[in-house]
């Protein structure tokens, strides 16, 4: 919000330098983004009267003047304008003088004569035909102001003013007004605010004769305000309103519609004009657009209509998009003779979002969309009547169509001086505290607030806090330390376990990626799934990006897929990768459940025992006891005699091989490639209590290898659990150290070699119960699978 220092001095006198006044109000919560003053760049040009002009002797073209700039100074200028005259007072740029665009004038020889400067023309003064209406375009500006001789044009074009721009949260959108910024202005300095009560006179006649208005959808239309003007006379506006909303970055057009711009600019509550003529049965109906309706707005483009859009309509069509923009079909021009304006309150995010799906945000809508307040619109339109009586655009008609829906009561609060204290941790005291709500607006009785109408943000105490600390200074609240326990930061054991994985991960030399959770449902075919697979039943996005990416995963397998395809097709010779993704799977009535999957996949030099490896190591160092692997042949992603299902005791953790050659061509890799998926989730609940120290042992252990015969199909894991549950308590460790399948066995099966390890904690083991465990375990064995001692 641009806020005109000069209109400012109207509502609330202000003594001090504008960068003062910028820090004050920043720091009472009124952030100031800069302080501009617009006339800087023009410097050294003064108003001059043209005493006497005659042809220039070497050009036809050329004029030479003899100009009066004050101070008892004449100058002699050459110029190439056609419009000037003796008597004229023109803007003359003197001698080192600077113009917008970093032009300097300097005096100069021109065929031959001295020209001590320029006069300028409105384009050289970084102005335009709609700053000063009755300049010549092409000519030199001829002033019609009340100017002296001498006068700097900044003065005289009201181009001396300071702007302060000001960044408004969405909280407050009263500030989005002159008038909420001078009751801003006059609580940070204690100064006195004048606000004048707009009052319009009136002529002969009733709005209710010749208009209606009917609100269809009083949700999206709160507040719906109108009033009239006849014989109205399409003039330019005066020069003080053309200043004030040129300060404020707003084009002056012509007198009605800067009236409507400028009252937006006062009291934050936009406007707009229709022309009367233009509304079909003299009947303005506020309702939702009809699907396949259309309007060409006042920018000229032609606009679809939906249903979900509030519209400003008459009988047979719409005439304006409400909140946002008129309809070049009502458009007030030189032939309008009686105009409708309209001051009416709209649902803030109804204007939002027709502004976004219009793609036209204009200043009315950045206002709506915030929340205006609807007890504005009638002050408004009398304001903006009292502009159009003050400047002679027309006659303004008796009545004023209101319809409020709004049944508005003021807010009450409660009115709690210590709790305020305690909560704002300054000694405010309670006297100060109705001095600075006062200030602002509330009304203060014994024990309650009053909220004023424009304040819809301030919803409980702890806004009143707020109110108060920062009319107080938020620099003058004393720093305290926290009262109570510290809390302290730190990691869950959730992400320290993240962390600890992806170490371990990245010690085993692979390197982390990150992919997008969602995938394309095409990628479940390329996993060669059956059509019954629950993987298939995933969760659609609303608006996806595309195709590829309208899913959301339930599992990561084609996302590492495509990452190691991409560095295959790349020329890169091997890779290992590794990323803790997410999964979502469908529940029933609830939301999904989201599970983080470990995948680690690898192609290049390796091998599924490397990855089996890898499992172990991670398995391992994230402290998860009885690590199982299984052959597994039904998962139609892997290979059918590579792939092994990974649990911890009966737990299942996931499943490690090398995938499927149909799938790795589905992917457009030509060679194998292995993948380890973990569900990260699952082995947080299967991680081991952590390990103590216990003491060497004080006996000796017993060592005995076996080797037994059994069918080469049957897994070595089954083999040595079983060995573990003959021989009991006194086992300590077994570890596989040969596996054989060479002349001396016979055909189909295969000789595993064990080491075993036998210890008791409270005393020396003796050969004899060593024996009876290992015979235990073998006579188990041999029970259980058909194995024998190898002899």
């Amino acid at each position: 919000m641009k806020l005109s220092m000069k209109w400012l001095s109207e509502f609330v006198k202000i003594d001090c330098s504008a960068h003062d006044y910028a820090a004050a109000m920043t720091m009472s919560g009124s952030k100031v983004e800069s302080v501009e003053y617009p006339g800087e760049s023009i410097q050294h040009v003064v108003v001059g009267k043209i005493l006497n002009t005659h042809k220039h002797p070497d050009a036809d073209r050329l004029t030479v003047c003899t100009l009066d700039v004050g101070a008892e100074k004449t100058l002699t200028i050459v110029t190439g304008a056609g419009n000037v005259r003796e008597g004229q007072l023109v803007p003359v740029a003197l001698d080192g003088a600077l113009l917008p665009g970093g032009k300097e004038i300097h005096t100069g020889p021109l065929r031959g004569i001295e020209s001590e400067g320029m006069m300028c023309s409105i384009s050289e003064l970084g102005l335009t035909h709609a700053d000063v209406p009755y300049a010549d375009e092409g000519g030199i500006l001829i002033l019609q102001e009340d100017c002296q001789i001498g006068e700097d044009i900044r003065r005289t074009l009201g181009l001396d003013d300071c702007v302060i721009d000001f960044e408004i949260t969405s909280n407050r959108p009263d500030c989005l007004s002159m008038r909420g910024l001078a009751r801003e202005s006059a609580a940070t300095f204690e100064k006195e605010l004048t606000l004048p009560v707009p009052k319009a006179k009136g002529a002969a006649g009733d709005i209710h004769k010749i208009l209606s208005v009917k609100v269809e959808d009083s949700s999206l239309c709160p507040r719906y305000t109108a009033r009239m003007i006849k014989n109205v006379k399409i003039a330019p506006s005066p020069k003080w309103m053309r200043e004030r909303l040129r300060a404020c970055g707003v084009r002056p057009i012509n007198n009605i519609v800067d009236i409507t711009n400028y009252v937006m600019l006062e009291y934050g509550q936009p406007m707009h004009a229709f022309d009367y003529a233009c509304v079909s049965g003299g009947e303005i109906v506020v309702r939702r657009a009809k699907n396949g309706e259309a309007l060409e707005t006042l920018d000229g483009q032609h606009r679809p209509l939906t249903g979900d859009m509030l519209v400003i309509a008459d009988q047979s069509h719409p005439v304006g998009v409400a909140g946002v923009m008129g309809g070049a079909n009502s458009e007030i021009t030189d032939a309008t003779n009686t105009v409708v304006f309209e001051s009416a309150n709209f649902n803030g995010s109804s204007i939002r979002l027709t502004a976004v799906s219009l793609n036209m945000r204009t200043d009315a809508s950045a206002r709506f969309e915030k929340g205006l307040d609807p007890e504005n619109t009638i002050p408004a339109v009398e304001r903006a009547c009292e502009l159009a009586e003050l400047l002679g655009a027309g006659e303004v008609l008796g009545g004023i169509i209101d319809i409020d829906s709004t049944q508005y009561a003021p807010r009450v609060l409660p009115f709690e001086p210590d709790r305020m204290r305690r909560h704002i941790g300054a000694d405010i005291s309670e006297q100060q505290m109705r001095h600075y709500l006062s200030l602002l607006g509330f009304k203060v009785g014994q024990t309650s607030v009053e909220v004023p109408s424009w304040r819809a943000d301030v919803e409980g105490m702890a806004d009143i806090s707020e109110e108060v600390a920062r009319m107080f200074g938020y620099d003058k609240i004393p720093t305290t330390m926290f009262k109570g326990p510290i809390l302290q930061g730190g990691l869950s054991d959730k992400q320290k376990a993240e962390r600890q994985i992806t170490g371990l991960c990245r010690g085993l030399g692979y390197s982390e990626i990150m992919t997008y959770s969602f995938i394309s449902p095409s990628s479940y075919d390329s996993l060669r799934l059956d059509e019954t697979s629950p993987l298939r039943d995933s969760l659609a996005i609303l608006n996806p990006l595309g195709e590829d990416t309208s899913v959301m995963r339930t599992t990561a397998l084609p996302s590492m897929l495509e990452t190691l395809a991409r560095n295959l097709n790349n020329r890169n010779p091997a890779a290992r990768l590794y990323e803790l993704a997410s999964v979502y799977l469908k529940q029933n009535d609830q939301l999904p459940d989201e599970r983080q999957m470990l995948m680690l996949g690898a192609y290049g030099d390796t091998g599924f025992y490397e990855l089996k490896g890898a499992a172990e190591d991670i398995l391992a160092g994230m402290n998860i006891p009885d690590i199982r692997f299984k052959a597994l042949t039904g998962n139609p992603s892997y290979h059918p005699g590579r792939c092994a299902a990974v649990s911890s005791g009966q737990t299942p953790l996931g499943v490690v091989g090398q995938i499927h050659p149909l799938v790795a061509e589905n992917y457009g890799a030509d060679m194998p490639v292995f993948i380890l998926e973990l569900d990260f989730t699952r082995m947080l609940t299967c991680r081991a209590p952590e390990p103590v120290y216990k003491p060497l042992a004080r006996f000796p252990s017993v060592t005995r290898d076996i080797a037994v015969v059994c069918e080469r199909g049957i897994p070595v894991a089954e083999l040595i659990d079983a060995i573990r549950e003959g021989a009991g308590q006194l086992l300590e460790t077994t570890e596989l150290f040969d596996v054989y399948t060479g002349n001396q066995i016979q055909p189909g099966k295969k000789s595993a070699a064990f080491s075993l390890i036998l210890r008791a904690a409270e005393r020396t083991l003796t050969d004899s119960e060593a024996d009876d465990a290992v015979n235990n375990a073998l006579s188990l064995i041999k029970s259980r699978f058909g194995a024998t001692l190898r002899v």
